[in-house]
């Protein structure tokens, strides 16, 4: 995964400054159908009529590498999402800030009665 320009920002502020920085207290995984990028302009899916909503996210860290510590489950699909592409990490529910986001190993097409899986330990962000 990469991190968001907000993000690395904080990181940075963090390290190398005195700045207060607010760590996120609560981590939610979004699904999209365009990349987000380092400015989160990409498209998230739709929450009119789809049942979709961000699914909350907790992490263990060994090393160098965050890992999902539970499966993460989107609910099942009211109607097509589209073509899910990208998913990225949020601090909120609702608008909040990405912090980190990647691209689906292969982009995967949301219909009605589809459920978008993440398996514990299958979301990794990892820092070089």
């Amino acid at each position: 995964m990469s991190f968001s320009n907000t993000f690395e920002t904080h990181v940075l502020n963090y390290v190398f400054t005195a700045t207060s920085v607010t760590r996120p207290t609560a981590w939610y995984l979004a699904l999209f159908t365009s990349n987000p990028a380092e400015d989160a302009s990409g498209t998230e899916v739709s929450t009119s009529g789809t049942a979709y909503a961000r699914q909350s996210a907790a992490f263990t860290v060994s090393g160098n590498t965050a890992s999902s510590s539970a499966a993460i489950e989107f609910p099942t699909a009211t109607a097509s999402y589209g073509t899910v592409s990208h998913v990225g990490v949020l601090d909120a529910s609702t608008s909040g800030n990405l912090i980190a986001y990647a691209a689906l190993s292969s982009s995967k097409a949301i219909d009605t009665g589809d459920v978008f899986r993440v398996p514990s330990g299958d979301l990794d962000i990892t820092l070089d």
